[in-house]
């Protein structure tokens, strides 16, 4: 009897101190205060959680209880879910989950083991109407205590998050950064698809945060060739909710991008020909750079080295003999010079003779010997069908016998 008198005198000076603090707890810097005061238990848990709506939430909770409110671990022990408020006239009507019961108001299940004071708890279905705060309480025996210093307040949304996209290490050519594509995992059970518009793509892992919570990433390493420069990466999420029936993106299936961009020099230097009108001739330059190319520069080969002729994109000139031309690309990481071009001065205009020009010669060049193959096979046929014809106009006809003469 003694014993039950000390569990209510501790259970009622609870009760009160819910009372008391019951309508300050929520206003700023009064949580410090509250566990000062407090005699019950209190949870670690993260104050908000966001969660998805037609999937499941993950709630990590701990707790630690008090001298005066010590959890009796020989004794059995129900976790409790309270919603709004742990006033105690309504708290039996706002109990949503007891660990206890076979059938609760909300599909949650206690997943943490209480004896070992782990109260973590998995909500499935989660609906927009759930949005609340929540409360968490323990009965042990006679015993109920409310931690009333920490709600833990719950955001359901029906729009999934926009993926984290973070670029790692030093971004310049030839260098290798690491791509990370990450994205809140509020239900681990049905974690989000994500990818990487890289190749091939990563495989997806899952991270507990410090607060208990999750999250998905892929990563993948990525050596930046010129080339890359100015591509979009792009990492986009899928949930799948409605126990994997359905998915759900970001609202208008938002993407995260990354654009790539960093300083190299000139790659990919070329001059040819834009232009051709009998004698006269423009050459143009062509390069890949970034920063951009801030001066072309056309030279000529001479007897005595190169010398410098012109400085733009392009050069025009006219062509009186045959020259041999290249241009440089320059920015302020670097320069390059482009494949010479040798121009020639023919009856019919300018011919270059540069390698690319030489390969289309050559097949110009097999196209006319396997047409005037073709003539000279159809005339040879044409003169033997003649020359036949003509042999068998001059053999002589045998003369003709009259059988009747003979005999």
């Amino acid at each position: 009897m003694e014993g039950y008198n000390r569990v209510t005198a501790a259970l009622s000076e609870n009760v009160l101190t819910v009372s008391v603090l019951i309508s300050v707890f929520l206003l700023p810097g009064v949580q410090t205060e509250c566990h000062s005061t407090h005699k019950g238990i209190n949870i670690t848990a993260p104050k908000h959680i966001n969660a998805l709506s037609g999937s499941c939430l993950l709630i990590p909770c701990s707790f630690t209880d008090q001298k005066e409110m010590k959890v009796d671990g020989r004794m059995k022990t129900s976790g409790i879910w309270i919603r709004s408020t742990v006033w105690v006239a309504s708290y039996p009507r706002l109990v949503v989950y007891n660990s206890s019961w076979s059938k609760n108001k909300y599909e949650m299940k206690m997943i943490g083991n209480l004896r070992e004071k782990n109260c973590t708890t998995v909500f499935s279905n989660i609906h927009p109407s759930h949005t609340d705060r929540y409360f968490f309480s323990i009965e042990n025996g006679l015993l109920k205590s409310f931690a009333v210093c920490d709600p833990v307040l719950l955001i359901i949304r029906d729009s999934p998050w926009r993926p984290r996209l973070q670029i790692s290490g030093d971004v310049k050519e030839n260098n290798s950064v690491t791509v990370t594509c990450s994205a809140p995992t509020p239900c681990p059970q049905a974690p989000p698809e994500l990818t990487l518009n890289l190749q091939p793509n990563p495989l997806r892992q899952m991270e507990r945060n410090t607060d208990g919570t999750f999250i998905t990433t892929i990563q993948q390493n990525v050596t930046l060739s010129y080339r890359y420069e100015g591509y979009n990466i792009i990492c986009s999420a899928r949930y799948p909710v409605n126990a994997g029936k359905h998915n759900k993106s970001p609202n208008k299936g938002a993407k995260t991008k990354f654009t790539v961009s960093f300083s190299y020099a000139p790659k990919e230097t070329s001059a040819f020909i834009s232009s051709s009108v009998d004698n006269w001739v423009k050459l143009r330059c062509s390069s890949r750079a970034n920063p951009p190319i801030s001066v072309f520069t056309w030279f000529k080969n001479t007897s005595d080295g190169a010398m410098k002729i012109a400085e733009g994109e392009s050069y025009g000139f006219r062509v009186t003999e045959e020259g041999i031309y290249y241009c440089a690309a320059m920015n302020d990481v670097g320069s390059q010079t482009s494949p010479e071009i040798s121009l020639t001065v023919k009856d019919k205009g300018i011919e270059p003779t540069h390698k690319a020009i030489e390969r289309k010669g050559a097949e110009s060049s097999q196209i006319q010997i396997s047409v005037v193959a073709a003539v000279s096979i159809l005339i040879l046929v044409c003169l033997l069908k003649v020359v036949m014809w003509f042999l068998k106009t001059k053999t002589p006809t045998p003369p003709q016998v009259n059988l009747d003469s003979i005999y």
